[in-house]
């Protein structure tokens, strides 16, 4: 908690996921004094553990959701823009086959219609494939009842990273931080929200912080936090789990990412590149437990690789295949309870409490900053009400680049990463995942050549990343760096379990960490990586 202090702030943000993030950055830059608390690591939920996508949502056009794949298609630009080292353009190729649910006639109209609402933001236009061009493009896709198919851009996205960015320019811009902090209960006046009551999960230390305004932004967690405020109210939420295996790319031979109707229920789903391996993804169904406990189920597994089995016949996966899944829940909003979950809606909704808490719940990765920009407006008018202020105008978020972002052009990053003596996947991986940043941590190295060294056999990740998360990126433990900073966690056979005690050094190094606290450091990744393993 250092450095929240007990304020007043103008507001305060539970939840520190990608909206959360998004909605103190904003704030930040229209001048508001702003702190966030999470009580876990910075995207640790849902925001971590998406597929991975920033894209309009082809798929919604057949509900008839235009609206929101136009925002997201605008959002798709404006991201872009912004991140260019964290958002890439990908091709994605959806192969049609006599019977599926999708016939290659609406496929046809689905590809212009997103085209014509992407307008002069598309990443590039779409085109029809023959049989035989779709063959040539993917050749280990199912051949039998093939008809044709198209090939179409969208962008992918590192989450985590994308999450942690926004939370690094809300700090530049004066916000205040704190993870694995967590809300014990609120403050009130006279009837108001006015503040939590917070306890650090790491020294156990407590501590009160007061603010004008309180915004819910935790997601799957909302209606918990709703509750605390009020005990009878509603919930909202309808939980839905999204589950992805990873496995061996070569298994499957795909160039592209590949768009799919399940041949299991005809779910239209993604087989997506990820360097070496490829993930598949997702599922769409209710989550009956809490947020806190959610995994890739036996049966998700099951479906996801019969899904990509009958896409790739050659491919054979089965569950020893598997490397690594991760699942999340997400927070839909509740309508009527008998539609499918792929039927609810992924569009937002901003909701006043009894206690003038504002809480914001639904949405998607794709349009987290238009989601941020309206909640804002909202604090505005709430502090207006309240002491009279005026009304900031809106923050030109969509211009400013996220931390890594600035630069035009990485070679010359990549020619100094090279010139320091590292690798040229190295260098590869360290311009793919800091953008311009890239330099901060070749400088580490120039000035103590250890930190050259690999963390991990199989992997490009060096040491010096370690100390760049401890010092810059607000990493705290080792599953932080493993997980969300460097992804060795899903980037090798391991989980990254064999860079566990060289990663809890470089960190207790950096952090003022005693000997006995990096050994339980260690210890405590490798045991999450036995767990994860175990509930695979």
């Amino acid at each position: 908690m250092t450095g929240l202090g007990s304020g007043p702030w103008d507001l305060l943000i539970v939840g520190g996921g990608v909206v959360g993030a998004g909605i103190a950055r904003d704030a930040a830059m229209r001048g508001l004094r702003v702190a966030l608390v999470e009580r876990g690591d910075l995207g640790v939920g849902t925001s971590s553990r998406s597929s991975r996508l920033v894209h309009g949502g082809l798929r919604y056009l057949e509900h008839g959701d235009f609206r929101l794949v136009f925002e997201a298609l605008h959002e798709r630009a404006v991201l872009r823009r912004i991140a260019p080292h964290l958002v890439h353009p990908l091709a994605f190729v959806f192969p049609v086959h006599r019977g599926d649910r999708v016939p290659l006639w609406k496929l046809i109209a689905g590809m212009w219609l997103y085209d014509l609402l992407a307008g002069t933001r598309n990443v590039r236009a779409h085109r029809m494939l023959g049989k035989r061009a779709l063959l040539r493009a993917e050749p280990m896709v199912r051949e039998r009842g093939l008809v044709g198919g198209a090939r179409y851009w969208d962008c992918q996205v590192d989450d985590a990273r994308l999450t942690l960015a926004t939370a690094r320019s809300a700090l530049a811009h004066g916000a205040a931080l704190a993870t694995y902090t967590e809300v014990e209960g609120l403050e009130r006046s006279d009837g108001r929200v006015v503040g939590a009551r917070l306890v650090d999960r790491i020294d156990g230390t407590r501590a009160t912080v007061h603010a004008t305004v309180v915004v819910n932004a935790t997601g799957p967690w909302s209606d918990a936090l709703r509750q605390m405020e009020d005990p009878a109210v509603t919930p909202v939420l309808r939980l839905t789990r999204g589950a992805h295996v990873l496995v061996p790319r070569a298994r499957l031979g795909h160039t592209d990412a590949i768009t799919l109707t399940s041949a299991v229920d005809g779910r239209v789903m993604f087989v997506l590149p990820w360097g070496p391996w490829s993930y598949v993804g997702t599922t769409d169904t209710d989550h009956e437990g809490t947020p806190d406990d959610v995994h890739a189920t036996e049966e998700d597994v099951t479906y996801l690789l019969r899904s990509a089995n009958a896409a790739f016949p050659h491919a054979h996966l089965v569950a020893e295949d598997v490397v690594v899944t991760w699942a999340a829940v997400r927070p839909l909003v509740r309508n009527d309870a008998k539609l499918s979950t792929a039927t609810v809606s992924r569009e937002h909704m901003i909701l006043r409490g009894a206690g003038g808490m504002l809480t914001i719940v639904g949405g998607k990765l794709t349009t987290y900053r238009r989601m941020a920009a309206e909640m804002v407006d909202r604090v505005g008018e709430e502090l207006h009400r309240i002491d009279g202020r005026p009304r900031a105008a809106r923050a030109r978020t969509d211009l400013e680049p996220l931390p890594g972002g600035t630069a035009a052009d990485l070679t010359p990053l990549h020619a100094r990463a090279l010139d320091t003596g590292l690798t040229v996947d190295t260098a590869d991986h360290l311009v793919a995942r800091y953008g311009d940043e890239a330099q901060a941590v070749v400088n580490l190295v120039a000035a103590d050549r250890h930190l050259a060294e690999r963390l991990h056999p199989a992997h490009p990740a060096i040491a010096a990343e370690v100390v760049h998360a401890a010092r810059r990126e607000l990493a705290l433990t080792v599953e932080d760096v493993l997980v969300r900073r460097i992804h060795l966690f899903y980037e090798t056979t391991d989980a990254g379990a064999a860079a566990a005690a060289t990663t809890a050094r470089l960190m207790g190094a950096t952090l003022g960490w005693g000997p006995e606290a990096v050994a339980r450091a260690a210890e405590a990744y490798v045991a999450l990586v036995r767990a994860k393993i175990r509930g695979r």
